[in-house]
């Protein structure tokens, strides 16, 4: 099944893990979808500075930390994404009890490990 993921704090910095997230993720033919906070392309992936309300988002992957996170709260919810990674550096118990009362599942997970051990 193919779980079209949003990768949000994504960067153009080739070694930051969002950015490696996001070339690992097309690697395995997950389509994805990058925001961060400058516009550009990652391996022909667009990176939006923009907020869209896209469907069938199944994961999000966070690569902001928890005070950055705020912002993105209401967005990330009205996806309905079926489950929220939180990347080591971005856990966030405030954002978890809110994505409780909306029945989406969240971890705290690396989502590099998480592919690269077939576990995506």
């Amino acid at each position: 099944m193919v779980k079209k993921t949003l990768v949000l704090g994504a960067s153009l910095n080739s070694d930051r893990y969002s950015n490696m997230a996001v070339r690992r993720l097309a690697s395995k033919k997950v389509e994805v979808i990058a925001i961060g906070l400058k516009q550009g392309k990652i391996n022909g992936i667009n990176i939006q500075n923009k907020l869209t309300l896209y469907k069938d988002v199944h994961t999000v992957t966070l690569y902001l930390n928890q005070k950055r996170q705020k912002e993105y709260y209401e967005y990330i919810i009205s996806l309905k994404p079926k489950r929220v990674i939180f990347n080591p550096g971005t856990e966030n118990s405030e954002f978890y009890k809110l994505l409780d009362k909306e029945s989406i599942v969240y971890m705290e997970a690396c989502t590099l490990v998480l592919l690269s051990t077939n576990q995506y």
